[in-house]
Formats: C-alpha cells, structure tokens, sequence
C-alpha cells in the first residue's frame, strides 16, 4: 500500500514540475494598465472577487477573502478613491453597505482576465484535435476534483 501512495505521490511532483515548466515558458504578463498603476495584491484579490462573484455586501466581501470586515473596508476604501469600485447602501436595510465594481475596475480585471485565457489559448495551440479532447476532458476531471473537494 505504501508503494501506491508512493507512486501517487510522485505523479502528483512531476505534474507540479511539469506545471513550474509551463509558467516560467509563458512567462505571465499583466496587462499594461495594471503594470502602471499603484495596486497591491489585496486591493487585486477584491477587485477579483468583485468580478467573480459580482456585487457583494461588505461583510460577504470580507468573508470571501478571509479578512476582518475593518481590514476589507480599508482595501475598498482605497479603490473607492482610485475610482476602480463604488459602495452603496441596501434599499431595502440601509445597514448594509454593498460593494461593486466601477467600469475602470472591470476595464481592469477584464485586461487581466483577457491576458490569462491568451496564455492558456497559447498552451493549446498546435494541439490536434484528438489532442484538445483530451485536455478539454482532462481540465473538466480537474474542475470537477476541486468542485467536489472544496473546504
């Protein structure tokens, strides 16, 4: 039995370093209006989940990227002033304040987005058909692992 796992075990190294191989190839850019502004990695994470998921409530916000409420307030503060989302208050309780992205924040995340399928369309290119099956059924079987073993 420890032998499988073993084996399992080294199957799963030489993807990773298969997976390493591929990114140092593509070398990922980001599109040149995320390149020159002033963004940190958290103020991104939102603009991402925003993108993802669509408007949130503050609190749902905070709970999507594991912060504290206070600490995902500050980050949409600063994006606020960056002109990148827009809050409003709930009609319908005017306790909540709801978080969306502004056309400049999903100018940005689509560029973003944009240059990510450009680097996978990269990775297929030169593929046959048989080929792409193979990786369309293989890229829903890794989906389909994650969706069923998420937290």
């Amino acid at each position: 039995m420890e032998h499988k796992a073993q084996g399992r075990e080294e199957q799963v190294q030489t993807i990773l370093g298969i997976s390493d191989r591929i990114y140092r190839a593509l070398q990922p850019s980001l599109p040149p209006d995320w390149l020159s502004s002033d963004l940190t990695v958290a103020q991104l994470r939102v603009l991402l989940v925003l993108h993802t998921e669509g408007a949130l409530k503050m609190s749902t916000l905070a709970s999507n990227l594991k912060v504290a409420l206070s600490t995902a307030t500050g980050i949409t503060d600063k994006l606020v002033s960056k002109g990148l989302v827009f809050r409003h208050t709930d009609e319908q309780d005017r306790r909540l304040v709801i978080v969306e992205l502004s056309d400049s924040g999903r100018h940005i995340v689509n560029g973003i987005w944009e240059s990510g399928r450009a680097q996978i369309q990269r990775l297929l290119e030169g593929l046959n058909q048989y080929q792409l099956r193979q990786a369309g059924e293989f890229v829903r079987m890794l989906l389909e692992n994650f969706e069923n073993n998420k937290e």
